[in-house]
């Protein structure tokens, strides 16, 4: 069943390590087919170099599971709830990359120092908020995971800020697809290291002036980009 969306989530969970995104387990990524309303997603605690196509669990917006015969990540419930907020994204991603991470464990968003980042997003990469006790204790961690970020982009569009970064934790990315999605994780990543070093070259640095901001965002990104070719060649 949906055997090229276990391939295409198969192929973006077993992306991350290639790109350095992965240590151990810690990740995943998954891909829905908006038609049938279900997902697909990497299995618990496997390891990246075991994985195979049909290891792939499926998942329905219910939160039920539709088909697989290993449980389902740990994050599942987070990317069901972006799935469900967020309604034009295709993929959704989660990695410790460890310079994004650096970034979420402090609290700090990734402030847009320049044009690279200018590419990606909008602005500075969003934090949230930091999780209360009932939330990381009630029973429902990683459904209330996705709740803290989906109250962060109550006022912000995920396609112009297609990342977060979980206060305490780590970031997700998303996109139209999810080997999309899979990109804006390896730029994340890249301007999160970026950042740092910017920092520690001039600690009291500036943000990016928004002028260059819109120009270098607004080529890539809208009704007037144009970066690259165009879709029908």
């Amino acid at each position: 069943m949906l055997n090229e969306l276990k391939r295409e989530a198969y192929e973006a969970n077993v992306a991350l390590p290639k790109h350095g995104l992965i240590n151990l387990t810690f990740g995943n990524a998954s891909a829905i087919d908006r038609a049938k309303g279900i997902f697909a997603i990497k299995p618990s605690g496997v390891a990246y170099a075991d994985l195979q196509p049909a290891d792939m669990v499926l998942i329905d917006l219910e939160g039920k599971k539709v088909e697989g015969k290993l449980n389902p990540s740990s994050d599942t419930p987070t990317h069901r709830r972006l799935f469900l907020a967020f309604a034009d994204i295709g993929g959704v991603v989660h990695t410790h990359s460890s310079h994004a991470t650096s970034f979420a464990q402090a609290g700090r968003e990734i402030p847009i120092f320049g044009t690279t980042h200018a590419d990606y997003f909008n602005g500075n990469i969003p934090v949230t908020r930091k999780m209360t006790v009932k939330e990381i204790s009630g029973g429902a961690y990683e459904w209330e995971t996705g709740n803290v970020i989906v109250e962060r982009f109550k006022q912000l569009d995920p396609a112009d800020f297609p990342a977060v970064l979980v206060n305490r934790h780590a970031p997700f990315t998303w996109g139209k697809s999810v080997a999309k999605a899979v990109e804006v994780a390896v730029a994340v990543e890249c301007i999160a290291h970026m950042a740092l070093m910017s920092l520690s070259l001039e600690p009291k640095l500036k943000t990016i002036e928004p002028e260059l901001l819109a120009k270098h965002f607004k080529r890539k990104h809208g009704p007037g980009a144009y970066y690259g070719q165009p879709s029908n060649c």
